[in-house]
């Protein structure tokens, strides 16, 4: 990877993409650090040795929540949309139609998925007032001399634009930038959290020597993680498919032969997502409503069985789920027998489908049992370390949740930078 990146900046073109790439990234992680102007999150209780809702917030955003910034909602709100009218296009026969229409369909999709983060923004950014008005979240200084609700409405006309503005730099990056926006903006707030947690542990071994085991420890456990997160993501089952030889006028098509690859971990990380949502997600909305009720996280926290069996659960269902949406198999199958394709010993239509189908649920199996596994590294680490501060730190900040999104963001950017150079010399030995 490293040596993609070097032969991309000896090419002008790509040169200039990755440097307002960068120039955004600097400008999303500055306003990360300027203050929202009477905004306190203190009063949330973020906490570096729980793993919540605000939490995940807190670290996909790169500390931007627990800093109280402009910055504080992040791409939350965009991430969460973006789930919701994916399922959506699959529940609703016209959203399907329109996201399969091409280009002009794929515009007005992220038009709606843009209206529905602003509309998840305002509900996250009122939640977050309402709910902990009365605990400090407001600043003292302002509402002694100022309406509370003048003050209240201030912060999330504030924490809104800010929200909109990280997905305005996320569409920029992607057209302008080297692609991926959303995506690198995640993945340099998880660096941040993550640079914050090492620094914070570091400081920890200065003053108690038998700290350094632990980030010894950690260190390895990361690097095995990091080649296992990397061995599952390349893995892959090939579905050999052969054509028939067509004759169209004086020209003959087809007659070769052809592979369908099925990924092991073709679901990526969302599995993962839909589930932390929807365990962290009814947290959220006690905490902020009704502080004081804790039967919830104390059945269903981060370091109860409970919330370990039902997250392997859930990550296990919704792989199979988004499994089905991103592979169709009725749809290949049916494409291949238009285009003459037939698999060895397979009839064409409906039982292509279903060994397509039979081959995708043993492969998905395999690849939910793998992000199961991995999700659940942190609760059974916090279960092994007890009350220990600093390694839950380290935990909160390299989940394997953030890891997984920092992989592939990783692998999708070597791609990229790959594929524009590849483009660029092509081109180059046409003309």
């Amino acid at each position: 990877m490293f040596r993609t990146i070097i032969d991309a900046f000896k090419v002008k073109e790509i040169r200039n993409k990755i440097l307002l790439t960068l120039l955004f990234l600097f400008i999303y992680r500055l306003g990360c650090w300027i203050p929202c102007v009477g905004f306190s999150p203190s009063a949330m209780g973020i906490n570096d040795n729980s793993f919540g809702f605000f939490e995940l917030m807190n670290m996909v955003s790169g500390g931007a929540l627990s800093n109280g910034s402009l910055l504080a909602l992040g791409v939350s709100p965009y991430i969460t949309a973006s789930i919701v009218i994916q399922l959506l296009c699959v529940a609703i026969p016209a959203l399907e139609r329109l996201s399969k229409s091409g280009e002009d369909g794929r515009r007005k999709i992220s038009l709606y998925t843009r209206i529905a983060a602003l509309v998840l923004a305002v509900a996250q950014s009122v939640g977050i007032v309402v709910g902990y008005a009365g605990q400090g979240v407001l600043d003292k200084n302002l509402t002694s001399v100022m309406p509370t609700w003048l003050v209240g409405m201030g912060v999330v006309i504030i924490m809104v634009a800010g929200a909109m503005f990280t997905v305005w730099m996320g569409e920029r990056i992607t057209e302008l930038g080297i692609g991926n926006g959303t995506s690198l903006l995640i993945f340099v707030g998880i660096l941040s959290s993550a640079g914050t947690a090492v620094s914070t542990i570091v400081n920890a071994c200065t003053t108690d020597i038998t700290y350094i085991w632990y980030l010894v420890l950690f260190v390895v456990i990361i690097i095995a993680i990091f080649a296992l997160i990397v061995f599952m993501d390349g893995g892959e089952r090939k579905v050999q498919v052969n054509y028939a030889k067509q004759i169209k006028g004086r020209k003959m098509y087809g007659g070769q032969s052809q592979s369908i690859p099925i990924r092991i971990n073709a679901t990526g990380v969302m599995p993962i997502i839909f589930a932390s949502a929807l365990l962290t997600f009814p947290q959220m909305i006690i905490s902020i409503f009704w502080p004081n009720v804790t039967w919830y996280s104390d059945w269903l926290g981060t370091n109860s069985w409970l919330y370990i069996v039902l997250t392997a659960f859930l990550i296990l269902a919704f792989a199979f789920f988004y499994s089905k949406i991103s592979f169709d198999t009725n749809d290949i199958a049916k494409r291949l027998q238009q285009q003459g394709g037939l698999i060895q010993g397979i009839r064409a239509g409906k039982p292509t489908a279903d060994h397509l189908s039979k081959i995708s649920n043993r492969i998905t199996f395999w690849g939910a049992l793998f992000l199961a596994m991995i999700a659940l590294i942190p609760s059974l680490a916090f279960k092994a370390i007890g009350d220990y501060a600093g390694a839950a730190v380290l935990i909160n900040a390299f989940s394997v949740t953030g890891l997984m999104i920092v992989v592939s963001v990783a692998l999708e950017l070597d791609k990229q930078l790959s594929a524009q150079m590849f483009m660029r010399n092509h081109k180059g030995f046409l003309n």
